[in-house]
C-alpha cells in the first residue's frame, strides 16, 4: 500500500549513539527525533539511500 501512494514508513528502532557522525546527520536528516518513531516520508531514490546507509538503525514498516 506504501508503494501505491508513493510514501515509505521508516522506523527508528536502534540508538544511533555508537555510530559515526555521518550515520547521525542521516538518522537527523530523516526527521528522526527519538527511538521507536515512525515517520512517513515521499518514497524517492535519495529518501531510499539514506535509508540503505543506515540499515542496522532503521527499518521499513508496512
Amino acid at each position: 500500500m506504501a508503494e501505491a501512494t508513493g510514501k515509505i514508513r521508516i522506523q527508528y528502532y536502534r540508538s544511533k549513539i555508537a555510530t559515526p557522525v555521518k550515520h547521525k546527520l542521516v538518522v537527523k536528516g530523516l526527521g528522526f527525533t527519538r527511538l521507536n518513531q515512525i515517520v512517513e516520508r515521499e518514497d524517492t531514490p535519495s529518501i531510499r539511500g539514506m535509508v540503505l546507509t543506515i540499515p542496522h538503525l532503521v527499518r521499513i514498516v508496512q
